[in-house]
């Protein structure tokens, strides 16, 4: 194999990495981006079903739905 082979095969290899990695963080950015809709959607649909639920603080929301699901 020739020097220029050899250093156009490891430009190609370094390449391939580059686009696996990018390939990657497009991956996690979508993943992130769904998680979010999914809680935004999530919150609606609490806030639609329960309204007490705007005015709530977190930790007497997360209370709430404690005492309501635990006996479920």
């Amino acid at each position: 194999m020739s020097q220029n082979s050899k250093m156009l095969r490891e430009k190609e290899l370094l390449q391939a990495q580059h686009r696996y990695e990018k390939k990657q963080a497009r991956d996690r950015v979508k993943e992130r981006k769904a998680g979010t809709r999914r809680l935004i959607e999530r919150g609606a649909i609490l806030e639609k079903v329960y309204p007490a639920a705007k005015e709530m603080d977190n930790e007497t929301l997360e209370n709430t739905l404690v005492l309501l699901f635990k006996n479920l």
